[in-house]
């Protein structure tokens, strides 16, 4: 893949997911719970909705961030009953790569495997915040699967950003929240179990 060409890709995905993410109009909240909140609302530039999750954790956004981090035999395979695998295909720099993601059959494997292929941009912002931004792409050495079908990314990205902290006892807790955001035709189900584990994994580290 041409590096020049993919930078430039990377970062406008990078910027349309930070439009959505200042974009407050049209959430509509839609499930709420163990600290899960999921909003959606239609998309201006496909059939379908956009879906947002938000939370917050206690924990730097480095913390968080190794819970969600695009690399491979990362945390999120154990996490992420939705992630059977991820591989990086190609290494454009430390920050941008291509990436292959599967995830298992579903719903009484009426849902086939899929596999997914996307571009992915990590960026720092001088506030403290970590961003992970995606979209699909074809590429020469990620050919169809066996037993999987190919999904297809829309732009979608995920955020951790830093809060201002708390006493707890006498300790400085430091918080962060965390939002994603994608587009999704279950209406956020997957979106709130994924969260839901995120919150349990990341309890259990500190």
């Amino acid at each position: 893949m041409d590096p020049s060409w993919a930078t430039q890709e990377s970062e406008a995905v990078a910027e349309k997911v930070l439009r959505y993410r200042r974009d407050a109009s049209g959430w509509k909240k839609c499930r709420e719970g163990n600290g899960v909140s999921i909003s959606w609302r239609p998309s201006e530039e496909f059939p379908g909705n956009l879906y947002r999750g938000e939370g917050i954790l206690c924990g730097t956004p480095e913390e968080v961030w190794d819970c969600i981090k695009p690399v491979a035999s990362g945390l999120r395979e154990k996490w992420d009953d939705n992630v059977s695998s991820f591989e990086i295909v190609q290494s454009i720099t430390d920050m941008l790569c291509v990436s292959r993601t599967s995830t298992p059959s579903a719903a009484m494997k009426l849902i086939s495997p899929r596999d997914f292929v996307d571009l992915v941009l990590v960026k720092k912002y001088e506030d403290g915040t970590i961003s992970s931004n995606a979209t699909h792409v074809e590429h020469p050495l990620c050919p169809p699967k066996p037993g999987f079908v190919r999904g297809f990314n829309h732009p979608c990205g995920c955020f951790c950003e830093p809060l201002p902290g708390d006493i707890i006892g006498n300790r400085w807790e430091e918080v962060c929240a965390a939002e994603t955001f994608v587009k999704q035709s279950s209406h956020g189900f997957w979106l709130e179990t994924a969260w839901e584990e995120l919150f349990l994994l990341h309890s259990a580290r500190r």
